[in-house]
């Protein structure tokens, strides 16, 4: 019998699948169908990078602010584009920045040349020492060596030291097997279970000297990625721990302490994982209604080559632009572009304007101002009745 049997009975390698209540394969369900609708959405390359860079910042700075990391989500945004310059005290905060994109993005590029996705002792290890890369660690921390003595997070001791690196090629060869039936149409809600049981079991193993959590997130990262999660939603798990902290180690303490109950864990971090999904959506469904809007608007100017014509044009755009109704005395100052438009011209110039956006049914007058009318294209909604 190995030392961890006994002082951690509750790594056993082992999920019951008659145990998911119906609830669970529900939004389990939820998160394949969400997956797919995002997977399959058509965005121009422009705005679908910048949601890329978006999400990979919020997800680095997520798995590192967990660990004490204090950049904001726009300095971190700043240091993708290497705009962030730090004084040298707070240069490892940088570091550890770049230590996770570096990592995701080679994993990216990995998975994109399909290269092998099977996980071993060798792939937690490089990972591992990824995350440490340029840092200073604690003495008796080797980047990249499985630990030789016994640590601990807050009353929570991992796995005995001689029993770590079998834990981790008994932990890859599980994995690797997957959970899902052969003929499952379901990837991506099996594939999100695996991620969520690496994580688990990382954290219960605490196999390296640091970066354990780092190392943890970071494999969850690799499998959604490799079951096909859209790039845009890889991190959400990180971001959904980090913005649920203090609720993240509850359930990592109440997983062990139950004796390996992992339902619960997993039942949070799914529920975390659909509620990002769905934040995203209404992101990407705001993107799309935005590019057709601006289509729309030029497709009703179409032939319509006047002075006037390209001033209303122009005012419908930046009224577009200001996402909130914007009081009429304010219509002049909009935008540097419509106030040189407007320069020289009267009150009755920009009333007529906004008449002639209103009888086309381009704007609307709401008590705050005046409002751009995108729900036109939103063609499934009930029709309103005229005032």
């Amino acid at each position: 019998m190995r030392t961890y049997e006994e002082t951690h009975p509750w790594i056993r390698f082992q999920l019951d699948l008659r145990q998911f209540d119906y609830q669970l394969w529900l939004m389990l369900g939820e998160a394949e169908s969400k997956c797919q609708h995002i997977s399959g959405v058509p965005l121009l390359p422009g705005v679908a990078e910048a949601l890329h860079q978006v999400y990979l910042a919020k997800g680095a700075l997520a798995t590192t602010a967990i660990e004490g990391n204090t950049l904001s989500e726009e300095q971190v945004q700043q240091r993708l584009k290497g705009q962030l310059h730090l004084p040298p005290s707070k240069e490892y905060l940088g570091q550890e920045i770049d230590n996770i994109v570096q990592a995701a993005n080679r994993i990216a590029e990995e998975i994109f040349q399909r290269c092998s996705t099977d996980l071993s002792l060798e792939t937690f290890v490089a990972d591992n020492r990824q995350v440490l890369k340029g840092l200073v660690v604690r003495e008796g921390v080797e980047p990249g060596v499985i630990r030789t003595y016994s640590v601990g997070v807050g009353s929570y001791r991992g796995a005995p030291a001689e029993d770590c690196a079998y834990l981790m090629e008994r932990l890859a060869g599980w994995l690797n097997q997957g959970f899902a039936p052969p003929d499952s149409r379901y990837p991506i809600a099996f594939g999100l279970v695996k991620a969520i049981l690496a994580h688990l079991y990382l954290a219960w193993i605490h196999p390296f000297g640091d970066g354990n959590g780092r190392l943890a997130r970071l494999v969850e990262f690799r499998i959604l990625l490799a079951t096909g999660v859209p790039s845009a939603a890889v991190h959400l798990l990180s971001n959904h721990y980090n913005q649920t902290r203090s609720e993240y180690y509850r359930q990592l303490e109440r997983a062990s302490l139950s004796g390996g109950d992992v339902i619960p864990f997993i039942r949070y971090a799914v529920q975390g994982f659909i509620d990002g999904l769905h934040e995203q959506l209404q992101t990407i469904r705001g993107q799309q209604l935005h590019v057709h809007w601006v289509n729309f608007v030029h497709e009703q100017f179409r032939g319509r080559e006047s002075a006037t014509d390209t001033r209303r044009r122009h005012l419908l755009l930046d009224l577009t632009a200001a996402n909130a109704p914007v009081p009429v005395a304010n219509v002049r100052h909009i935008s540097p572009r419509m106030a040189e438009a407007f320069a020289g011209k009267t009150e009755k110039t920009i009333q007529r304007d906004l008449n002639e956006l209103e009888r086309m049914d381009l704007i609307e007058r709401l008590p705050g101002g005046v409002q751009v009318r995108q729900e036109r294209l939103l063609a499934f909604l009930p029709r309103r009745r005229p005032a």
